[in-house]
């Protein structure tokens, strides 16, 4: 199936301001385009691409003052099945995980470990290992936090989530990642598209997505606490420890965000 997507944003600023932007899809998904996939400015703006520490292709700016707006449209080719379901995939012995996947096992800005290391042993700890482990929490996290969009906050921890029970998306995955460190199993958040394919549409603004991964069996595997089902159409931007790695932007300045608008949609077939 074919996906079309994009966005557009714009921000005020009231002085030149450099920003860092997470707007590109990842990486792993150009072989899939089938358009070109580049950021526009309707304003001359100094702009460099590179590849972070995490693998993720990121845009240096500078903002000129007054209003920018900066926008994308593209199309990729999906496999159009839902996340796979590997229930089989086993838990990896600390001792055994490659290098790469040990800093997801730490506390994090978002994923305060710390607060939650005694909780998630005395409600995880008698389930079986791997895959049904994370079910589990996906599980736990999916009927513990209600749904609010009117309630997002940028500076919720997990902590406060759990304690709070109610977040939007971020929420239920820094949730879930934090839970998952706790049990010793690596889990990293995502960012990106995911519309309302194969699925009732629902009247909330479309908006970015956050979900998860967990390296189990020698790869990573998607979850997502919030939905708790396999979904179809995900277009990964990219990955990180928590939102902090991952943020749409990150303003070295004043900025305001005037304009917010993103779509995701399957494109019907001719």
């Amino acid at each position: 199936m074919k996906i079309r997507a994009g966005f557009t944003l714009a921000y005020e600023c009231p002085q030149p301001t450099p920003m860092l932007l997470v707007l590109n899809i990842h990486p792993s998904r150009r072989a899939d385009l089938l358009t070109g996939q580049t950021l526009s400015y309707d304003r001359p703006v100094q702009a460099r691409e590179y590849i972070d520490g995490f693998g993720n292709a990121c845009t240096r700016i500078l903002v000129p003052a007054g209003r920018t707006t900066l926008s994308t449209r593209f199309e990729i080719r999906d496999s159009g099945l839902p996340d796979p379901v590997t229930p089989e995939a086993a838990q990896h012995e600390i001792q055994d995980l490659p290098d790469a996947a040990l800093v997801y096992l730490l506390g994090s800005r978002y994923c305060d470990t710390d607060r939650l290391a005694d909780f998630a042993w005395a409600q995880f700890a008698h389930t079986p290992q791997g895959w049904a482990r994370v079910q589990a929490i996906c599980d736990f996290v999916h009927g513990h936090i209600t749904f609010d969009y009117q309630k997002a906050d940028s500076t919720r921890s997990a902590h406060d989530g759990f304690t709070g029970r109610y977040g939007v998306c971020r929420d239920f995955a820094h949730l879930a990642i934090t839970l998952c460190r706790c049990m010793n199993i690596p889990a990293r958040y995502c960012t990106g598209y995911l519309g309302d394919i194969g699925v009732p549409a629902v009247p909330d603004p479309m908006d970015f997505s956050a979900w998860f991964e967990v390296y189990l069996g020698g790869r990573w595997h998607t979850f997502d606490a919030r939905h708790n089902r396999p979904r179809i159409g995900r277009i990964l931007m990219a990955t990180g420890r928590d939102a902090t790695d991952v943020a749409l932007s990150t303003n070295f300045g004043p900025a305001t965000l005037a304009r917010f608008e993103v779509v995701t949609e399957a494109v019907p077939n001719a």
